[in-house]
């Protein structure tokens, strides 16, 4: 779910609670404006083609005419001067939300995709994944942004606001999940070809829920299962992809792609251009520009029994 409307935490609300102000006053303002200008159109006098123009308005003053317009000047100064309050409160109250015990999480953006890695106080509880970002109910989290190349922009719509992710600088954003769902985000700033396609997903849990993902994502990846598995691992260990992609507990240790250690656990592919499921998973190994035209990844033209092992080995990765 992507939607402005239906907040799920703290700080959406208080945006959310802004901008339906902001609404309201613009609407009643909208609505003051037409009823001046019916009231107007319906009360001028009408003139024919021998009309003469009436120039008198020009030799004296209007003192009725000028003090209602002064009057919806003053109005219209102080309903401004209102918003602009509310939105300065809007601000104070999103810096004030509660940090302890937050969550960190630094969230680097490429062209197209998003990295995530979970940062703790014992470096042997970090762990990296990617388009997919899990926290825990009730509990803050501290993100910290970067652009590993142009300018992103980081948006949640029913958890935060917008934060741009620009490149040689770092931002926070802090946000808190009070209710367990799955939230769309998105690549709010044009950033290249693919950037309608730079999704990801904040799947917020209960704490117990989300402590067993985290404790099952610090894991090295599971060894294969059967011999069809062990093909599809050897297959990948032995082909470019491990110039690009890591998986934990083999020899692919690249960095300059999405982390697989635990792709099969994930909803979707290439930062949620496709479902994480078999068929979607081998189109994009055989061809991903059909699918994401500009994406750094080549295709594989695998035999359809290469490309079954491979498939099952990357679905396994759970």
């Amino acid at each position: 779910m992507q939607d402005v409307l239906h907040s799920a935490g703290v700080q959406a609300g208080h945006i959310l609670d802004l901008w339906r102000l902001m609404l309201g006053v613009c609407a009643v303002v909208f609505a003051a404006v037409l009823l001046a200008f019916l009231w107007a159109v319906l009360r001028a006098p009408r003139a024919g083609r021998d009309t003469s123009p009436d120039l008198s308005a020009l030799q004296h003053n209007e003192p009725r005419l000028l003090r209602r317009v002064a009057w919806a000047t003053a109005l219209s100064t102080l309903l401004l001067f209102g918003l602009v309050g509310a939105s300065v409160w809007t601000d104070r109250a999103l810096a004030q939300l509660p940090l302890h015990g937050a969550l960190h999480v630094r969230v680097t953006a490429h062209q197209w995709w998003w990295d995530l890695q979970y940062d703790d106080a014992e470096p042997s509880r970090i762990f990296t994944t990617a388009n997919e970002l899990h926290v825990p109910v009730g509990r803050p989290v501290i993100l910290t942004l970067l652009s590993d190349d142009v300018i992103h922009s980081f948006w949640v719509p029913s958890l935060a606001g917008k934060k741009d992710l620009i490149p040689g600088r770092t931002a926070q954003l802090q946000f808190r999940a009070d209710r367990a769902g799955t939230y769309r985000g998105q690549c709010a700033e044009f950033c290249g070809a693919q950037h309608a396609r730079m999704a990801f997903r904040v799947i917020a849990e209960e704490p117990a829920a989300y402590e067993a993902w985290a404790a099952r994502q610090r894991q090295p990846a599971a060894p294969p299962a059967d011999a069809l598995r062990q093909r599809g691992q050897q297959l990948f260990l032995a082909g470019t992809c491990v110039m690009c992609h890591n998986v934990g507990g083999t020899d692919a240790t690249g960095r300059r792609a999405p982390d697989l250690t635990h792709l099969g656990s994930r909803q979707t592919l290439a930062a949620g251009t496709l479902p994480n499921a078999p068929e979607p998973l081998a189109a994009w190994i055989r061809d991903p520009q059909s699918h994401k035209p500009g994406t750094n990844m080549p295709g594989h033209d695998y035999s359809p029994e290469d490309m079954q092992a491979l498939v099952a080995w990357l679905r396994g990765l759970e």
